[in-house]
């Protein structure tokens, strides 16, 4: 083993222990049989991989079957690019690419833990970059959002993808349709990934511009399922937020490093475009934000708004069923006074007075109109009636 391969295999193991650490599972380099067998080996690192190619002067000149002769050829021939894409590797196939490219234990760690934010960073010759991607998705109107990982070196570019955002044999198709820029070296191939994720971020931005729209008509139309919609919508925004804002910091810190690295200056303006789209996406992404929690107030003021009314009419409803009772009783009592007074003329006893009274029958009809007089009159007066 070369020296360069030993030296980066001691640092990777070191951050595999770390991780095994940090998240306890069993040794990468087996897995046991589920049928209670012997232990089987980890998969290869070739079954990560998605793409392997050598570059020369812009033009694709080999594709080796697997990354030990990927890198073996990379170093016979001097003046090539190796470009090598992964898909979710295991860490025992990380730690196969560390050892022949000689990663950064760190770098190497972050990949193997992964969910990271985005950020760059430099280890001696190595350019380690992480982006948040993210894509539409209009069955289920939700952002659904990806990682990679990009290790940048002076004649290789490693990318690490957790997702299926990005697209990144879009990225390499697009590369290799111009070789004026692939020439440019591994610089070129990350500003084109850059660009990429970038340009992802345009269809979220306009599918959160028609959410908005309609929890807007909803907020409006009183559809009492729109605040659980705001809240999910709310959380997609701010996770969208984490992916862009960091990417400002990216794209400064490699505009910091122009002069320094002596980048072309055809990858200044392909970057300073890149920055450009980054912006407005981080802006729009404010303007979501602030037009969420806008929405949020005046759902729970018009929620408010309707309870009140709510309670308005049954107060109302209560009022005037309160006012109906006291007719209905007031009638009541007027009426049970000539029973009562009947009732007494109706007994049936000899010894009852002015019961042979000529002006008997007379005084009981008086009588009668004189007590629901005297009641009426009452009740009028205290609005019963």
């Amino acid at each position: 083993m070369s020296d360069w391969r030993s030296r980066a295999l001691r640092p990777a193991k070191r951050a595999l222990r770390r991780s095994q650490d940090r998240y306890p599972q069993s040794p990468p380099e087996l897995s046991m049989d589920p049928r209670g067998g012997e232990p089987e080996k980890a998969p290869p690192a070739e079954e990560s991989v998605v793409t392997s190619a050598i570059y020369r002067d812009g033009q694709r000149v080999d594709g080796p079957p697997n990354l030990a002769e990927t890198c073996q050829r990379l170093r016979d021939q001097p003046g090539t690019m190796a470009w090598i894409g992964l898909y979710r590797p295991t860490e025992a196939q990380l730690l196969t690419v560390a050892e022949e490219f000689g990663l950064h234990e760190l770098a190497i760690e972050d990949a193997i833990v992964a969910h990271q934010r985005p950020k760059l960073e430099r280890y001696g010759d190595t350019l380690f970059v992480v982006l948040r991607a993210a894509r539409y998705l209009d069955e289920s109107e939700e952002v659904d959002f990806g990682e990679v990982h990009i290790f940048v070196g002076a004649n290789f570019v490693l990318t690490v993808r957790h997702g299926q955002a990005p697209d990144l044999t879009a990225v390499r198709r697009r590369m290799e349709n111009d070789p004026d820029l692939l020439r440019l070296g591994p610089e070129a191939v990350l500003y084109a990934v850059l660009d990429s994720v970038v340009d992802g971020y345009a269809p979220v931005v306009g599918g959160l511009q028609n959410d908005i729209d309609e929890i807007e008509t909803e907020v409006f139309g009183g559809d009492p399922r729109v605040s659980r919609r705001i809240y999910e919508l709310s959380r997609e925004v701010i996770e969208f937020q984490r992916a862009t804002r960091p990417l400002l910091d990216i794209l400064s810190g490699l505009t910091a490093g122009f002069e320094k690295y002596g980048t072309d200056e055809e990858l200044r303006r392909y970057l300073g475009d890149v920055a450009d789209h980054a912006t407005t996406a981080s802006e729009r992404v404010n303007e979501f934000r602030l037009i969420l929690a806008d929405i949020l107030t005046l759902n729970a003021t018009l929620v408010s708004q309707s309870q009140n009314e709510e309670v308005k009419s049954l107060t109302q409803a209560s009022y005037t069923q309160n006012e109906e009772i006291k007719r209905i009783s007031a009638w009541a009592a007027i009426l049970f006074a000539p029973t009562v007074i009947g009732t007494v003329y109706g007994m049936n006893f000899d010894h009852i007075p002015e019961l042979h009274w000529t002006l008997g029958y007379p005084f009981a009809l008086f009588l009668m109109l004189l007590v629901c007089s005297t009641l009426f009159i009452l009740f009028k007066r205290r609005d019963w009636l």
